[in-house]
């Protein structure tokens, strides 16, 4: 499995927070969906290097 740092959950938490207008109090739940968002990618990421094949367009 890929590798996911902090810094990179740390910088998606921050573009989702800016994008849902900055509130106050939901700092977890923006961590969270980053965690999910983060990992997600990391995992596409290694299907398509073990089978160039795969296409993203279906």
């Amino acid at each position: 499995m890929a590798e996911v740092s902090d810094e990179d959950i740390k910088r998606r938490a921050h573009e989702l927070w800016e994008m849902a207008g900055r509130p106050e109090g939901r700092e977890d739940e923006f961590w969270h969906k980053a965690e999910q968002q983060v990992r997600g990618e990391g995992e596409t990421l290694e299907k398509l290097r073990a089978d160039p094949g795969i296409t993203t367009n279906s």
